[in-house]
């Protein structure tokens, strides 16, 4: 377990280091995610706004499109780091990982450091259209 840890440390600290990029200008809430695929990959993104607010993205969706873009569907573990307080997925982000995962680690910064849940208690109930 310690390796997971360890590995679960360096994914923060690419989260932490995507979100330095964030297009925020309107929230001023930056968020950075990385994303691990079953290959090893990690995948990067970020927040990013627009005027018209329906049109932004997070982070997490950012680098998932970003993973499947480069043909990897299959992940294993999303960090998201913002500088800010401690944050999991939203619902659109936890649906868009639900997608692609069943047993996806997710982590995210608090307080008291790195905290570890899964896809399956954030969103136990997904939509889903395959089998």
């Amino acid at each position: 377990m310690k390796n997971k840890k360890e590995l679960y440390k360096k994914l923060m600290a690419i989260a932490k280091k995507a979100s330095k990029n964030s297009y925020s200008p309107y929230s001023k809430f930056k968020v950075g995610c990385a994303v691990l695929c079953s290959n090893g990959e990690i995948y990067t993104g970020t927040n990013i706004e627009n005027a018209s607010y329906g049109l932004s993205i997070c982070a997490e969706r950012t680098a998932i499109f970003n993973a499947v873009s480069n043909g990897n569907t299959k992940i294993e573990a999303v960090a998201v780091y913002t500088p800010y307080k401690y944050v999991t997925p939203c619902g659109a982000c936890r649906q868009v990982i639900s997608e692609f995962t069943k047993n996806a680690d997710i982590i995210y910064n608090s307080k008291i450091g790195i905290k570890i849940t899964n896809i399956k208690k954030l969103l136990p109930d997904s939509f889903c259209l395959k089998s």
